[in-house]
């Protein structure tokens, strides 16, 4: 239990250049409580005490504004940074190395009954106020952009953006052995694909002036 802490610090220090001590991080990091909130109602989930488990997650929701139900599977190393307004689902699978900005949401497209939720694989970034919604995977290595809305499965290496959520970046870096399990937390500097159509459009509308402009004075000649 105690090396697993240790490990849940760790991870702080690494993807957060705000944390300064370790008293500041046990005090300070309600996505560090949510989660140890997660894993004591998590067991108890397991073993079908549902109603003390759904308890100990409201807490843990009251607490640090981190809603997690005590049904989701999460693997190590997650990280969820402010947190506030965070929504996991029941059925959700998150792997490891994982991080989630404020606002974010791993949630289901219904009522069905079953698996609902997203599996999200390792090293995933999911960025502020992004929605991952229905029961497919999001693949390793894959940053999701913010605001935007995932409705079907994205492959490993990609980048998604927009709403609903387009893959705009495939296999663009080619990882050495050195950086797979390094996370790439840039999630402020992800292409615009709404603005990139917007240009070609404009360009496209310069390149038919032009044209118009040539055909008229050939006519007045």
């Amino acid at each position: 239990m105690f090396n697993r802490i240790k490990k849940d610090i760790q991870v702080v220090f690494e993807r957060d250049p705000a944390a300064k001590s370790i008293l500041e991080i046990l005090i300070n990091y309600p996505g560090l409580h949510a989660i140890w909130f997660h894993r004591s109602s998590h067991f108890f989930y397991k073993m079908k005490w549902y109603v003390l488990a759904r308890f100990i997650s409201q807490v843990g929701r009251f607490l640090t504004q981190i809603e997690i139900h005590p049904g989701a599977t999460i693997g190590e190393g997650l990280f969820i940074d402010h947190g506030a307004g965070v929504v996991i689902g029941e059925t959700a699978e998150i792997g490891d190395n994982v991080t989630i900005y404020q606002g974010v949401t791993l949630g289901g497209t219904g009522k069905e009954k079953g698996k609902r939720h997203p599996t999200i694989g390792n090293n995933v970034v999911i960025s502020t106020g992004a929605k991952v919604l229905g029961s497919f995977k999001v693949g390793d290595n894959v940053r999701i952009g913010a605001g935007s809305v995932v409705l079907r499965e994205v492959p490993e290496n990609c980048t998604v953006v927009g709403v609903p959520g387009r893959v705009v970046i495939k296999d663009g870096v080619n990882l050495n052995k050195e950086r797979i399990n390094e996370i790439d937390l840039q999630h402020n500097n992800l292409p615009d694909p709404v603005q990139e159509m917007l240009l070609c459009l404009q360009k496209q509308v310069q390149r038919l002036e032009e044209k118009v402009y040539q055909l008229e004075g050939k006519k007045n000649e």
